[in-house]
């Protein structure tokens, strides 16, 4: 196995949030419902707290032609806003993601691609 390390740093969304269109992993927060087989006197939902890749934008047009300004959105297109502590699910923390294995870049296209897979495959 290649030993690759990297270094996060995680950004408070209260503090700062990443610029229009950079794609960033996202801790987000939340409640998933009680299950429904549970006992209603006793069942309670369970708080979450995960990471997940999203992007961020200034500006998110919905399917049903909704407006959101200012969210998160993850390939499902699944929206969530920065810190709402009152809702059942935003966006605690993002960090940048890191950079493709043994090289700087967080993306390649065309003829860069192959060498630097190749490096980064043959690196001990």
């Amino acid at each position: 196995m290649t030993e690759l390390h990297t270094t996060v740093t995680w950004i408070d969304v209260r503090e700062q949030l990443p610029r229009a269109g950079q794609p960033v992993a996202a801790a987000i927060t939340g409640r998933y419902p009680a299950e429904a087989t549970a006992d209603p006197a006793t069942a309670r939902p369970q708080e979450f707290w995960l990471v997940r890749t999203m992007y961020y934008t200034d500006r998110h047009h919905t399917e049903d032609g909704e407006v959101h300004r200012d969210c998160f959105v993850d390939s499902d297109g699944v929206v969530r806003f920065p810190h709402d502590p009152d809702g059942d699910d935003s966006v605690t923390h993002w960090a940048e993601l890191p950079t493709l294995p043994g090289g700087t870049a967080h993306l390649l296209l065309g003829d860069d691609v192959r060498p630097a897979l190749r490096k980064a495959w043959n690196m001990r």
